[in-house]
């Protein structure tokens, strides 16, 4: 879910602004609007709980609360990326979002004591310095329809937004561990729904206090893939980008934030080749450098990771 939510998300959300759509407010209420997908196999997991724990129903004040802080960040970070992705082409704004791999090792490190090995730190110095490659040319390749302020804008939000995203995987990391009940897949649900909600909440309100509302109904007449096709962009926008962050949970529930933010360096030549194919943005050398580097430094974690495996297989024997 992770994989396919971030790969898919930002050719979806680049769809939606080709053919006349305008919002940075909706693009980014959209990337959690989806939540109310979750709530039938909440109430499905609830009754399941219920039998088997009638003292413990709901998620517990002090999860909500941080759940509820992280969503603001969230929400922060969906505007920002929404930015981005209006005034940067998509492959450039994917390889900007690997960065995120080491703002995520560096907040892992102190908040939840993340353990790296030679392979691990070779993989985010090699996924870094891949999207790092791209600052070199970023003039090259602004479209032509973009302002010079608008894309330096652009390019500069997608990089806070990663830092942000970076932020949020650790964080919730940091939830599981001071939970004090049980971490099962109804509480990672719950927190993510939470999580979705409360960046909507802030989302809305954006979107309400800019008068950016007002803007929907042009909108909707100029969209050139016509009314029908308008609304099934949203939808799948807000379905998609809920698969990115109920996936995020759900791999940092498994393995950890840093393993989150591999997956996302993982899905990134995937949006490349999208970008490529669907929306025919350019693929110069310095995009080919930092895919083949992201590529190198993908692998090598997961060497690492194999070879730590096996260590530990001999020692239980």
């Amino acid at each position: 879910m992770l994989a396919i939510g971030i790969a898919g998300g930002p050719l979806v959300m680049r769809l939606y602004y080709r053919h006349g759509g305008r919002s940075i407010w909706l693009s980014s209420w959209l990337e959690t609007g989806g939540w109310p997908v979750m709530i039938v196999p909440l109430v499905i997991a609830y009754f399941r709980r219920r039998a088997a724990q009638p003292q413990l129903c709901f998620i517990n004040f002090n999860i909500f609360c941080y759940a509820f802080v992280i969503g603001i960040l969230a929400g922060l970070g969906d505007y920002c990326y929404a930015y981005g992705v209006k005034h940067i082409p998509v492959s450039t704004s994917s390889l900007i979002l690997a960065t995120q791999l080491a703002f995520t090792a560096f907040v892992a490190f102190f908040l939840v004591k993340q353990k790296f090995t030679p392979y691990s730190v070779n993989a985010i110095a090699l996924l870094t310095f891949g999207a790092g490659v791209l600052a070199l040319h970023a003039s090259s390749e602004k479209p032509a329809s973009e302002s010079k302020a608008h894309y330096y804008l652009g390019w500069s939000l997608t990089l806070a937004a990663s830092a942000l995203f970076a932020i949020i995987l650790p964080m919730i990391e940091l939830t599981y561990k001071k939970v004090k009940q049980s971490v099962n897949y109804t509480l990672v649900l719950e927190i993510q729904l939470v999580l979705s909600l409360s960046a909507t909440v802030f989302c809305t309100v954006g979107m309400l206090a800019s008068g950016d509302y007002k803007t929907y109904a042009k909108e909707l007449e100029d969209y050139r893939l016509g009314r029908g096709m308008y609304f099934m962009v949203l939808i799948f926008n807000a379905i998609i980008w809920q698969l990115f962050y109920l996936g995020a949970v759900g791999v940092i529930y498994y393995g950890s934030s840093l393993l989150s933010g591999v997956i996302i360096a993982l899905a990134l030549p995937i949006t490349e080749i999208g970008a490529v194919i669907f929306f025919h943005e350019a693929f110069e050398a310095e995009k080919g450098v930092s895919l083949v580097l992201s590529l190198w430094g993908f692998f090598s974690y997961f060497y690492g990771e194999a070879k730590e495996m096996k260590k530990q297989k001999k020692r239980e024997r």
